[in-house]
């Protein structure tokens, strides 16, 4: 969105850099000399922080309150485990498919950058304007919301949550994510590994019990498990829908590749291991609700975990909520650390503004990339209409995956010498580009009136794309004010470009 003008005060970056470099030192406590420090961000992202940057972003509050839609669409126990397992495998499909962009296109960016590099920047620019004005604001003020109407539950049973207070409480957990990501990446790591245990600790809390009744004799829920006769064939597009939603998330890790140490080895192992146990999480706790609950008494529930849990575990239901709160700050705190290197790259590709694509001289993190999304998550927070947003934009994320996918094959033939240490079978990327866009004619066919207010929205992004890229010809003043806009943020965060 501006031109790169901020060459002036890299001088007096590097004369900050010489400061802080005399008293920086490594996690070790050794001082490091100025020739070992550069300004940027490095390779912290090991495999295990890559797997709990993905299990912790796709396993949301969702498994632990309202599992409902596979159930309710697929008709009957049986074939909604079906549906939990395909889902499972097709999102696999993806993840793989991610995996050889990953590692042949060795840029973070996810989704933007494969876009970027497939169809030109017209295209990924709609996807970044759709992104920043709509999708990912609305989507962060929805998990958020979700933290702190659980964070709260325990302090207010049995009574309801005033509708405020959950709003505070989502407004201090949202900064508090800010605040992690904007000092250090190693710690937001760190703490994205203990929220991805702490999650699957509650999963297990769920699972071992169940399977413990199980292995009892507690049958007797699946005993018409296939019963054919609620199953309707129109309800399972979707019940595969609501499955594919679910499992959304496998994608995050490739928004990071810069940072992954080893990426050609531990991308492809991250998304496998991680779909891997998602999958196996989501089944086996499904199947633990069925030993306590039947199909009925699921669908009733408002909140499927606490239920399950007041059947066999008596008070330990009072600590779920703490857990599903637990499991939301995850969420928020793994999508935002991948999304600001979105945005980081989209900066760096001349798409938004320069100071987005600065370092902190002594933190070393993307700090105005971070910040971007705080004035309007708060303001969905507070006075959007999250939910209407999310339902116009919903159709937006599985279009734009599959074009990443379509992607994905093109390259395989307009750049066939293209390096590729991780090679997916041509059929993987084909079922699931045909499955991605089958989702996207079932929202314009189930509901075509929010869909196409979505889609309007988005189209937008072009006339935005010419007046603010392709023109280069931008009246003085307005240069002048993008200019000085650049170097007042630069000089406030304490922000240089990156050293490559």
């Amino acid at each position: 969105m501006t031109k790169r003008s901020t060459a002036s005060l890299k001088d007096g970056g590097a004369a900050n850099r010489h400061d802080v470099s005399q008293s920086q030192s490594d996690p070790s406590g050794k001082f490091l000399d100025e020739a070992d420090t550069k300004v940027g961000l490095g390779k912290k992202v090991t495999l295990l922080r890559g797997i709990s940057i993905i299990i912790g972003t796709i396993i949301g509050a969702g498994i632990f309150i309202s599992p409902k839609g596979i159930l309710k669409n697929s008709g009957s126990i049986g074939m909604s485990l079906i549906v939990w397992i395909a889902c499972g495998v097709l999102s696999l499909f993806g993840a793989l498919s991610y995996a050889e962009l990953g590692t042949c296109i060795k840029k973070s960016g996810g989704h933007y950058t494969y876009i970027l590099e497939a169809f030109g920047p017209q295209m990924a620019f709609i996807r970044l304007w759709a992104d920043l004005i709509a999708i990912r604001p609305a989507a962060m003020a929805v998990i958020t919301l979700a933290f702190g109407q659980y964070i709260l539950e325990p302090l207010f049973m049995p009574c309801g949550i005033p509708p405020i207070a959950i709003k505070l409480a989502a407004a201090i957990g949202i900064t508090s994510v800010m605040y992690l990501n904007s000092m250090s990446v190693t710690w937001t790591a760190r703490i994205q590994i203990f929220l991805t245990f702490s999650k699957l600790l509650a999963i297990g809390i769920i699972i071992v019990p169940g399977m413990y009744q199980l292995f009892k004799g507690e049958t007797r829920h699946f005993e018409n498990a296939f019963d054919m006769n609620n199953v309707k064939l129109s309800g399972m597009p979707l019940a595969f829908y609501s499955g594919m939603y679910a499992y959304a998330g496998w994608f995050y890790l490739n928004f990071v590749t810069e940072e992954v140490e080893n990426p050609e080895r531990n991308v492809p192992l991250a998304i496998c291991i991680s779909m891997a146990i998602v999958t196996s999480c989501y089944v086996l706790t499904n199947v633990a609700y069925f030993t306590v609950m039947s199909a009925e008494e699921l669908l009733a529930s408002e909140a499927v975990a606490v239920t399950f849990a007041e059947k066999l575990l008596g008070n330990f239901s009072t600590a779920v909520p703490v857990f599903v709160a637990l499991s939301c700050y995850g969420s928020m705190n793994g999508c935002l650390f991948a999304l600001s290197r979105m945005f980081f790259v989209a900066s760096r590709e001349g798409q938004l503004p320069e100071v987005l694509s600065m370092v902190h001289v002594r933190r070393h993190t993307p700090l105005a990339a971070v910040l971007i999304l705080y004035p309007m998550t708060m303001l969905q927070l507070f006075v959007g209409d999250i939910y209407g947003l999310l339902n116009f934009m919903s159709f937006l994320r599985w279009l734009f995956i599959g074009v990443v996918v379509l992607g994905l094959i093109y390259l395989r033939y307009t750049q066939p010498d293209l390096p590729r240490p991780f090679k997916v079978p041509i059929l993987i990327p084909v079922m699931f580009c045909f499955m991605c866009f089958f989702m996207v004619f079932l929202s314009l066919y189930s509901d075509p009136v929010n869909t196409g207010i979505g889609f309007a929205i988005s189209l937008t992004g072009i006339p935005a794309y010419y007046i603010f890229i392709y023109f280069n010809h931008r009246p003085k003043w307005f240069q002048r004010a993008l200019d000085s806009f650049n170097r007042t943020l630069q000089i406030l965060l304490e922000v240089v470009p990156a050293e490559q």
